[in-house]
């Protein structure tokens, strides 16, 4: 671009000085014009290139980088009122002793900071600190009551968590490679879990459910992605720890490491594909696939493999597919998700059996688990001209899920897992003032599945669980 301006410019002087031999004036508006034209150029130069360079969500060519520091981070401060109980015993033998409970609660569920820098040569790094809950705190205090003692008191009850830091190198927009701490693209909610990504207060309830999210594991990862659209990332990371699972959340707890480091005795592996060569449209597969059942301090592999669970492998499988369209004023997105875990009832067997005081829930876990959700939702303000203008949006939206973490399971003919079933509907509206800030407020309705009673018949067997939810919610990165 400086290259054609310089020519152009010099070609203006040719002709001021040839007009000057000749004795001729150059009015000012002669040379307006002329500068208007080095403009235009310019302009013209300016979008022809960032066309080349510029695909949707595709890993940036570090030869065209031209900031090095990036700062942002998502988060969400959410209040919600419960027309249900939160009492444990909810879904145990007598549910309706709990059916006029109600409770509420005020939040901040996520509250992330990311900071990212590109060294060149291909060569950044990325880093993610995520407080939970509004994370942690903890006090020395002197207590009068027990005689003057020092006592350690927890002031809050959150979470502080470093959800990513990695290392990466971009040979060309085909190949990066990337180690580190990094969330695992499984399924539509991981990929996309900035508070402005889904219509609701809270995440998407079926796969936020039932797989680890934000799900974050250090992992090596190969990724790229061509001039077409095409986007692919291909993981090898830790396998997943069978101790944890449980039938409210499935596989989630296995994630992560309760220790001071992340057991590798198994491996696992991750995929994801994305197509955005539709303008609005995005499609997405991913997957999982690793062992879980060794990955554990609860015994040695000698025991193991003298006991009954010496060919107990506990493969976990997973399989997502996820899509988003965004155009004419509306936004859809959806979501399907399954999962198989191998050797379930040995799995089953083998964490009720193991000690007190141990890392695991002690309870049934399912062989299958799924999730499926669909969200509709349509900007009224993109039919107003002044509106439009400011960039401000009022979406109205609805949105349906199912899953299911114990679909199937061994060994356990009864209904007393039907309440870890359910279907969900929810409308609600999104307003966005800026395109980085959303206020957002939700009607829900849990209908859990049903069951065989007591006395044999079949029907409801839990109550249903509505809620309202109102939030303010913040989404953006910057490049300095």
């Amino acid at each position: 671009m400086r290259k054609q301006t310089i020519i152009t410019i010099l070609l203006i002087m040719c002709a001021l000085c040839t007009r000057a031999k000749d004795s001729v004036k150059v009015s000012s508006a002669d040379l307006q014009a002329l500068m208007q034209r080095v403009e235009r150029l310019e302009q013209k130069v300016a979008q022809d290139t960032a066309s080349q360079n510029v695909v949707n969500n595709t890993t940036p060519d570090p030869n065209q980088r031209q900031h090095r520091f990036t700062i942002g981070g998502y988060g969400e401060v959410t209040a919600k009122h419960c027309f249900y109980s939160n009492n444990y015993l909810r879904y145990g033998k007598n549910p309706e002793k709990y059916a006029n409970d109600h409770y509420g609660e005020f939040d901040l569920p996520h509250v992330v900071i990311y900071m990212g820098y590109d060294f060149g040569k291909g060569w950044s790094v990325g880093t993610e600190i995520e407080f939970e809950h509004g994370g942690t705190e903890s006090a020395v205090e002197i207590e009068e009551e027990e005689g003057g003692e020092y006592e350690s008191e927890i002031e809050r009850g959150g979470e502080v968590a470093l959800e990513q830091f990695w290392l990466q190198k971009s040979f060309n927009r085909y190949a990066t490679l990337r180690a580190g701490m990094q969330v695992i693209p499984v399924g539509g909610l991981n990929a996309h879990h900035e508070s402005t990504e889904y219509f609701g207060v809270y995440r998407n309830e079926g796969s936020f459910t039932i797989i680890p999210s934000t799900w974050h594991e250090v992992a090596l990862t190969f990724m790229g992605s061509t001039p077409k659209g095409w986007h692919y990332q291909i993981m090898f990371l830790p396998g997943l720890d069978s101790d944890r699972f449980n039938r409210k959340n499935w596989i989630k707890p296995g994630a992560g490491s309760p220790y001071e480091f992340k057991l590798a005795n198994v491996f696992a592996g991750a995929a994801r594909i994305d197509y955005t060569g539709v303008q609005g449209l995005r499609l997405s597969l991913s997957g999982y696939c690793g062992n879980s059942f060794r990955n554990t301090l609860s015994k040695s592999n000698a025991e193991l493999d003298a006991s009954a669970y010496k060919n107990v492998k506990g493969t976990v499988t997973i399989g997502a597919f996820d899509f988003a369209y965004k155009g004419h004023g509306a936004i859809v997105r959806g979501e399907f998700l399954y999962g198989h875990l191998s050797d379930a009832a040995a799995i089953t067997q083998y964490n009720i059996s193991m000690r007190k005081g141990s890392v695991s829930s002690k309870q049934w876990i399912a062989s299958d688990a799924l999730a499926a959700g669909i969200e509709l939702g349509y900007d009224f303000f993109s039919l107003n001209k002044k509106l439009t203008e400011k960039k401000q949006q009022l979406y109205l939206f609805g949105r349906y899920d199912y899953y299911d973490s114990m679909f199937r399971y061994d060994n356990k003919p009864t209904d007393m897992y039907a309440w870890c079933g359910r279907h969900r509907a929810a409308v609600g509206i999104n307003y966005f003032p800026i395109k980085q800030i959303g206020v957002k407020a939700e009607f829900s309705y849990g209908i859990l599945k049903q069951g065989t009673r007591a006395d044999g018949t079949r029907g409801k067997i839990y109550n249903d669980e509505p809620q309202i939810a109102v939030g303010i919610v913040y989404a953006g990165f910057y490049q300095l």
